[in-house]
């Protein structure tokens, strides 16, 4: 169905070669997922799939890409969008139409086929997607897992035998994500239609993947069936794949032995393991840490709200009533579904929005005290979009913006950006446009900008979206030094398995509401107010839970290490 022989491709002006040598094949029917860290060539080789490369951005490329009987290289990309669909990372980019119905009539009526065809095709597309009934709505007013089913349905009207996904839940939250992960199989299982999905959601592709492929460098270094292609937990990670959580725990409690194996790559796996291995208690093991009940705080309140509310002009309730006080030198987490009031909340903090009633304050004063520009200076915001704070034509005058235009000395401000840099691995690409960086160095520049101001309190909206393991991990790492050295961290994310050993405290929000304000370890554990907001709780919590061991259960494990250091073979 799909074959790639010593595939190799450069893009124009570039040093090096994004993909090398790759062989790969795939039969019809086939669900087979892509991983690999950032830079590995996975979105090149997606592009590759439909002919975008080499039609659209030339460059060099050797080898062959094999749809059925057409080869990508002698048919144009509008014979081979009738083959194949394709759905990009970032999907705002993508939805372009006025309405639901007329985003999926769109790529029909770029084909040219008949209105009758288009009529038939567009509900039935809908339909299969669990859109119907959203005909007349406007692309933007949907969530993000419906955004993404949007996308996939403009794809399928075409009704391609290949369903490329590139990234594809990356910036949705866990209820989203699912949402996309149960249509993509049934999408393959049902209706027959092949399924490339580049994602670094290990543990869903566990469960959804026939085959997983490990890409590095350009290289295809694997291709194995999930239960095999997760097993060697310390290749993957040098390699940027976050294992499941189960897997990785089981490997590091039997690392060397011959029991149990092969670890467990599904949460069913590895209960139905769990027979097979002896849990201690927590007075065994005392080093894996009991519940702690609140963070380590400092008297001086940086931010705090008092009954805020806040009310969109179409009439949606955004905040209902939130009260809460940010002290100086905490982490914190905020957690929640699309649209639980995460990201307006932190605009407030930083004077982007006005309450509609009740008190935002910032240092003990009321934000409307303030120009932005002065809180800017104190507290410090990288949005979710880094391409809403990027304007200039390279790195390095992004980072040095601001501060030129604070009036700071020109000898200051280039010793704070060389620092900004450094810190983010950007040196390298100083001299580059913005805009020919990947969406998650983007991101690393908006960082960068931001921490060459130094603020006191740091909010970060969702940093790790687009990241790889790796890329997430040293997000992370660098927050965990700024807190400790003194700067207030709040993180806004959906992506609760990476918090441990960063986050001290977690807010969980729901619909406008503070539902929880805890321990990161006690929050994380609040397994019914994490799916009142549609969080499905880390695999390790779940697995935990499941087991219905009080002892493990009582000492709250977060990490596979901490998992690991509770179990023996039986």
């Amino acid at each position: 169905m799909l074959s790639i022989e010593d595939l190799s491709y450069c893009y124009p002006k570039a040093t090096e070669f994004s993909l090398h040598d790759v062989n790969l094949r795939v039969s019809e029917g086939e669900f087979v997922a892509v991983m690999g860290a950032t830079g590995a060539g996975k979105t090149t080789l997606c592009l590759a799939l439909n002919g975008i490369v080499p039609h659209f951005y030339g460059g060099e490329f050797f080898g062959s890409v094999r749809v059925g009987t057409m080869d990508t290289v002698d048919h144009p990309t509008h014979e081979l969008a009738r083959h194949v669909g394709m759905v990009f990372q970032d999907i705002d980019m993508q939805l372009t139409a006025p309405t639901v119905a007329s985003e999926v009539a769109f790529p029909l009526e770029n084909l040219c086929f008949p209105v009758e065809e288009i009529n038939k095709r567009v509900p039935a597309a809908l339909a299969a997607l669990r859109l119907d009934g959203l005909e007349d709505k406007h692309p933007h007013q949907l969530s993000g897992g419906q955004k993404q089913r949007l996308a996939i349905a403009a794809a399928v009207a075409i009704r391609p035998t290949l369903l490329v996904l590139d990234e594809p839940t990356s910036q949705l939250d866990p209820v989203g994500a699912q949402e996309v992960f149960e249509v993509a199989r049934r999408l393959n299982r049902k209706h027959g239609i092949t399924v490339v999905m580049v994602s670094h959601a290990s543990e869903e592709l566990a469960e959804y993947a026939d085959r997983v492929v490990l890409l590095s460098r350009g290289r295809l270094l694997t291709d194995q069936p999930p239960d095999e292609f997760f097993q060697d937990v310390d290749f993957l990670l040098e390699h940027g794949v976050r294992p499941p959580a189960v897997t990785a725990a089981f490997s590091c409690a039997f690392r060397g032995s011959s029991s149990p194996r092969p670890y467990p790559v599904t949460l069913t796996e590895a209960l139905e393991q769990s027979s097979s291995v002896l849990f201690r208690s927590r007075t065994e093991k005392a080093s894996v840490a009991a519940p702690i009940d609140e963070a380590v705080q400092s008297d001086e309140t940086v931010i705090r709200t008092r009954d805020l509310h806040f009310a969109y002009d179409d009439g949606t309730e955004a905040l209902r009533g939130l009260t809460v006080d940010i002290k100086r030198g905490d982490y914190i987490a905020i957690v929640g579904q699309n649209g639980a009031g995460k990201s307006t909340l932190i605009r407030h903090f930083v004077g982007l929005l006005t309450p509609t009633s009740g008190v935002v304050q910032v240092f003990d004063r009321d934000t409307y005290e303030y120009e932005v520009s002065d809180i800017a200076q104190r507290v410090g915001y990288v949005s979710q979009n880094p391409d809403n704070q990027i304007f200039t034509d390279s790195v390095r005058t992004e980072v040095g913006y601001a501060l030129l235009k604070l009036g700071m000395a020109k000898d200051e401000a280039e010793g704070r950006v060389d620092q900004a840099l450094h810190q983010l691995g950007l040196s390298e690409v100083a001299d580059r446009h913005p805009v020919t960086l990947s969406k998650a160095d983007r991101s690393r520049v908006v960082i960068a900008a931001i921490l060459a101001m130094r603020p006191e309190v740091l909010i970060f909206d969702e940093p790790t979206t687009g990241q790889d393991y790796q890329g997430s991990k040293a997000i992370l790492e660098l927050t965990q030094e700024l807190w400790t050295a003194g700067k207030t961290i709040i993180v806004v994310t959906h992506h609760l398995y990476l918090l441990p050993g960063y986050a001290e405290r977690l807010l969980i929000m729901g619909r406008g509401r503070l539902l929880s304000d805890s321990s990161l370890r006690t929050g994380l554990y609040a397994t019914a107010t994490l799916e009142e907001t549609y969080l499905n709780p880390p695999q390790l919590v779940r697995f935990v839970e499941s087991l219905g061991d009080e002892a493990v259960e009582h000492s709250q494990p977060l990490t596979p290490d901490e998992l690991a250091l509770t179990m023996v073979a039986g």
